[in-house]
């Protein structure tokens, strides 16, 4: 029997090695391959008929599970968190951008051989539906995008097949565009998109940022200037094409140009010069600075360019404690969709609830219940679970491997047993035997023990 088990791994890795190796992208792949590395991955599993397997339907649910039940963040974040060749893993998280952000994807791993991780954005429609939009390319880690439109969007993050190792993912947001004045940032903006303008009888399209006169005004992007000229209210004003994004940047109030029509420019290059031409005459110096869809009207420039927050700087769970089975220490604590104490109740767990760390950071913890339920806990609301919290003896019973009735038998109880229990749930217990093994026992539905059990 263990030979045949052996010979079965080793057939699956076999396999899944060659699944690895056929995952590539480029001009030779077929003219009809799936949109992404993970999509390939996954028919290539099903090539192989690993889709028929136990482990290949896990991984192809898990991925599904992701999307589903993800987890709502805001950037920057990061976290750290564990998978495992036993099990098949996929983790999703879903937060809100803007058009005009910038967002860098990044997930580092370390284990003891090297592992490829599939990183898919996904846009979040009407009726929870989603529409892939960019994928990590094969072999790296990485993904670099910027939405097209504001709304909501799902990541999901999945190592391939049986490897095990921990895993850290920061995800940090920047503005898509240069700023448009050489020596300044955001916080020089002073007058922003919407607001009224002429007793209310038009409204702001675009921000102001204020320098000195003559303070190079630069392109935020590569591009081809078009509109160099003059009117009534922007004075000297410069259009700059941004093809790949299709919007035009619009530069007005300029004291002259240093550009001409048709003239293609790289970020930095300088536009003209910051003044108070047209009907900026009565204020002090400073670049009016809007953004044009080619399709569409005025969008709000501030999320192009206003600054990111830098990288993500919360302390990370110990690698140690990744994989732990821990129970609530507290009266009651509250298992939430997002890492903070605002955020969606999943669930609320009595003192002595059972979990698994599964990743997180110190504060908040990313822990999955025996039901397979995801969510995040505060860190100071759990210990571990090695401490007995009572002694059973047993008139019989058979310790389980999952808190599931019909979960693998790990060991059978004999009458006169005695177990530790560990931590529980609303149907089992969590408990250790006095050879070390650990496993779930059944409770009874009234007295909330393992069936036919006597507290010592």
């Amino acid at each position: 029997m263990i030979v045949n088990r052996l010979f079965y791994s080793f057939w699956i890795a076999l396999l899944i090695s060659w699944v690895s190796a056929c995952t590539g992208v480029g001009p030779n792949t077929s003219l009809f391959r799936p949109t992404s590395p993970r999509e390939q991955y996954g028919q290539s599993l099903k090539s192989a008929k690993l889709d028929r397997t136990a482990l290949g339907t896990d991984w192809l649910e898990a991925g599904e599970r992701a999307l589903r039940d993800s987890l709502k963040i805001t950037v920057p974040y990061r976290e750290s968190g564990y998978f495992s060749a036993n099990k098949a893993f996929a983790v999703g998280y879903r937060l809100d951008a803007q058009r005009g952000d910038r967002f860098l994807i990044r997930v580092e791993t370390q284990g003891q051989k090297a592992t490829q991780v599939f990183i898919d954005v996904f846009s979040l429609e009407e009726r929870n539906r989603t529409t892939l939009i960019t994928a990590s390319k094969a072999d790296t880690n990485v993904v670099s995008w910027e939405p097209r439109k504001t709304q909501s969007f799902l990541i999901r993050v999945q190592p391939e097949l049986l490897r095990s190792g921990s895993y850290t993912i920061s995800i940090t947001r920047e503005p898509a565009l240069a700023f448009p004045v050489q020596g300044r940032d955001s916080r020089q903006i002073s007058s922003y998109f919407g607001a009224p303008r002429d007793g209310g009888r038009r409204r702001h399209e675009g921000v102001d940022i204020f320098a000195p006169k003559g303070t190079p005004a630069v392109a935020s992007v590569d591009g081809v200037i078009t509109g160099v000229g003059s009117n009534s209210l922007g004075g000297n004003v410069a259009f700059l094409i941004d093809n790949e994004r299709s919007i035009r940047l619009y530069y007005a109030h300029l004291d002259r140009w240093n550009v001409t029509n048709g003239q293609r420019v790289s970020v930095g290059d300088t536009v003209g010069y910051v003044g108070n031409t047209g009907n900026a005459r009565t204020t002090g110096p400073h670049l009016h600075f809007g953004i044009y869809g080619t399709m569409d009207g005025a969008t709000d420039p501030l999320p192009f360019i206003r600054l990111g927050r830098g990288p993500a700087k919360q302390p990370l769970v110990a690698t140690s404690r990744l994989g732990d089975t821990v129970r609530v220490s507290v009266a009651r604590s509250i298992v939430r969709s997002a890492p903070h104490s605002d955020a969606p109740i999943v669930r609320e767990l009595p003192k002595a609830s059972a979990l698994t760390i599964q990743g997180g950071t110190e504060t908040w913890l990313r822990v999955e219940m025996p039901d397979g339920r995801t969510g995040y806990i505060a860190g100071s609301t759990i210990e571990a679970s090695k401490r007995s919290l009572q002694r059973l003896t047993l008139s019989a019973g058979n310790l389980l491997d999952a808190a599931d009735n019909q979960a693998a038998v790990i060991k059978n109880l004999r009458p006169g047993s005695s177990v530790d229990v560990l931590a529980v749930t609303n149907s089992f217990q969590l408990v250790r035997s006095t050879d070390g093994l650990t496993g779930w026992l059944p409770l009874t539905i009234d007295s909330n023990k393992p069936a036919k059990a006597t507290v010592r």
